[in-house]
């Protein structure tokens, strides 16, 4: 080295700390680029993604090469400063070389190339697989070296460099994702899609339709009754039940009722008439209250049922779901009939308060008012109500839930019929 000039070791020192700063951009910018953008890059056939991809697939080896080379360049950067610095300062040269070319590899192999990768991972990643591929075939002996001894080491700590979770996310960090990505995807597409990952927080019971609201047809009333209501439902499918829920028969379709309607026979004959009706009847599907939203749509669809029927862990029923219910809880409703049956729940006053049915949904209150109740406890206002209290009150009386205070204004049957609400900043106590 003696030999090689001044000038020549200036040049060969640049280039070294040119190379240090290329595989230290090289690092940073292959680990920080978006997998997922380059899993769907290479299903569209690009050359640049899948040969990303390729070096990912083995981090290790990555990894090892990477620093290989980058240790190599520092260490033989080091010893030309070192060199140089001798000639022109003497023996205070190596003190000297020492602390001028760790600020310099730091600022312009380290720092502002990693920086750099960081912000722009595509912009580094794809023209450094092009030298890191066949470099990685050249060097392989080397590589696999390294990363025996270094696996070898991980494996002592009981650490096995084979098992490796990098490509799999969580449902939270998939929320994240999708939450952080939101503004790529259009609004009513990026809500849809978090709704999904909802399904699994919320049971059956948050959606159903309660035990005391749900329409259907008793075998008690008269067939005039009966004939009434079945051309005048807004519903697709109907219980049958004798006198009381709990006596429930089955599940009728409305449209194989219409030929037993329109027979005079039948409706002259009531025993007939409720024999027929019965026989049209499909059997009811029965299913617990604690069911996931996500399981019971994956059993709507695989026993090709559309209405089920909740029970406790004491077998009563409690209520009853619909496939249509949990499809308008990821893509929102798609008829204006619940919107309408909840709006008549909420009157708002000229004063700023609300007037609010007790067996109001919560979750239809969050939805509809913009308000953040919480949904995890009972289904209903009501509910919610007398849980907070611990009680059912037998006056009225007022509460305060969270951001927002309510005035009983009605009780009767034990239930919570009606409620005044407000927030704290629209009006004062």
């Amino acid at each position: 080295m003696s030999e090689i000039s001044d000038q020549m070791l200036l040049l060969i020192l640049a280039f070294l700390i040119a190379l240090s700063g290329f595989f230290s951009s090289s690092e940073t910018g292959l680990m920080t680029i978006n997998r997922v953008r380059l899993q769907h890059q290479g299903e569209e056939g690009s050359k640049s993604a899948i040969r990303i991809l390729a070096l990912l697939e083995r981090p290790d080896r990555l990894i090892g090469l990477i620093l290989i080379g980058n240790n190599f360049v520092n260490i033989l950067a080091s010893a030309i400063a070192t060199v140089l610095a001798v000639r022109v300062f003497g023996d205070a040269g190596v003190a000297i070389a020492t602390i001028s070319l760790t600020l310099v590899i730091l600022i312009f192999a380290e720092v502002t190339p990693k920086t750099f990768a960081a912000l722009h991972p595509e912009r580094i990643a794809g023209p450094s697989s092009l030298i890191l591929t066949p470099l990685l075939k050249i060097a392989y002996p080397l590589v696999w070296i390294t990363n025996l001894l270094s696996n070898s080491l991980l494996q002592l700590f009981g650490i096995n460099p084979d098992r490796s979770t990098r490509n799999r996310l969580t449902k939270e960090e998939l929320r994240t994702l999708m939450t952080q990505t939101g503004h790529r995807i259009p609004a009513r597409r990026h809500g849809m899609l978090l709704s999904i990952l909802d399904l699994e927080r919320i049971q059956v019971d948050e959606i159903m339709v309660p035990r005391g609201e749900i329409i259907g047809l008793n075998l008690n009333d008269d067939v005039t009754e009966l004939v009434d209501q079945l051309r005048s439902s807004q519903h697709t499918r109907l219980p049958v039940f004798a006198g009381d829920i709990e006596q429930l028969i089955g599940v009728l379709h409305a449209r194989t009722a219409l030929k037993l309607i329109d027979d005079p026979n039948s409706l002259n004959d009531e025993s007939l008439f409720q024999e027929r009706l019965k026989g049209l009847c499909d059997a009811p599907y029965f299913v617990p209250l604690s069911t996931a939203l996500h399981t019971q749509l994956f059993n709507f669809q695989k026993k090709r049922e559309r209405l089920a029927v909740l029970v406790d862990e004491y077998g009563e029923i409690q209520g009853l779901v619909t496939i249509d219910d949990i499809l308008e809880e990821i893509v929102g409703e798609f008829t204006t009939d619940h919107i309408q049956e909840s709006s008549q729940d909420i009157h708002p006053q000229a004063d700023g308060t609300i007037i609010i049915d007790g067996s109001a949904m919560v979750r239809d209150l969050n939805r509809l008012l913009g308000w953040d109740l919480p949904t995890s406890g009972p289904r209903t206002l009501s509910g919610l109500i007398i849980e907070s209290l611990e009680s059912i009150p037998e006056s009225t009386l007022g509460i305060e839930l969270g951001n927002y205070r309510m005035e009983i204004l009605a009780i009767q049957d034990n239930r919570i019929r009606s409620i005044k609400a407000w927030r704290h900043e629209t009006q004062e106590v």
